[in-house]
């Protein structure tokens, strides 16, 4: 089992930028995907950035060009780079890692609290 730990939220002015960390307890090179989720008061969690083992990344449209999702396996962590912050991008926070081969488990961290201020 992986476990994982966020790292980096904060409270931020509009437009600023923070990095969300996500530690896991072992190497991430064999994790087939790994991914940030958030979810604000009274919404739905949703995904926000993936990326795989093949390093392929994937956004959800609202983030496009201002969030960036990058990996370094020598540290086994994964981070969220955060750039001209909003105010709707307030939310926890939430690591996602899904493992395995003939099953696939999935691991979440706590979350890490982001509030962007107008």
């Amino acid at each position: 089992q992986v476990q994982l730990v966020e790292s980096g939220g904060g409270l931020v002015q509009a437009g600023g930028s923070l990095r969300l960390s996500c530690a896991a307890s072992r190497s991430i090179f064999s994790i087939n995907a790994m991914g940030w989720y958030r979810q604000a008061p009274g919404k739905q969690r949703e995904l926000v950035a993936a990326i795989v083992s093949g390093g392929s990344t994937n956004y959800a449209d609202s983030v496009k060009g201002r969030f960036t999702i990058s990996r370094d396996n020598a540290k086994n962590t994964v981070y969220l780079r955060m750039n001209s912050l909003k105010p709707e991008d307030t939310a926890v926070y939430y690591c996602n890692a899904i493992y395995g081969s003939s099953q696939m488990f999935s691991s979440w961290g706590q979350g890490t609290q982001v509030t962007v201020s107008s």
